[in-house]
């Protein structure tokens, strides 16, 4: 995977990262490149929906986005040897994830040769307004 992901940016098709990821593609998450970097999107599926009567988007599939775009940003700064791999993750509910897209963008915190600290946030409408944040650390190396 790692090959395919290398050959994906010195091509500059980036974006086509998800094609790697299965449960990318089933959720409904795209990336995007744009001014201050990555941004995965998590597109409006009626799959998604937890709570019917809001509708609200579960929040594990709120979760694995924010997850996602943690490892997504890692591998479009850093040059990897291996995939991230997910050491602990703390996630905010801070408001409910409505039934429209949701905006994601992981933000490097710190990272050395084998640990990276990461921070995602999401939002709907407006990035001031978030609607849930992330803190993780990964494993960059064995």
């Amino acid at each position: 995977m790692i090959e395919s992901l290398r050959a994906l940016k010195s091509s500059g098709r980036f974006t086509a990262i998800n094609s790697l990821v299965p449960y990318a593609q089933f959720i409904g998450l795209e990336v995007e490149l744009n001014a201050t970097g990555v941004i995965s999107v998590l597109r409006n599926l009626r799959s998604n929906i937890g709570n019917t009567h809001i509708p609200a988007v579960h929040g594990g599939v709120v979760g694995a986005a924010l997850e996602h775009a943690a490892i997504i940003e890692l591998c479009y700064v850093l040059e990897l040897d291996s995939m991230p791999r997910v050491i602990n993750v703390s996630i905010d509910f801070l408001r409910p994830v409505l039934a429209q897209d949701l905006y994601l963008q992981g933000e490097i915190v710190r990272h050395g040769r084998r640990i990276a600290n990461m921070r995602t946030t999401a939002w709907q409408d407006d990035p001031a307004k978030l609607v849930a944040t992330a803190h993780a650390n990964f494993k960059l190396a064995d």
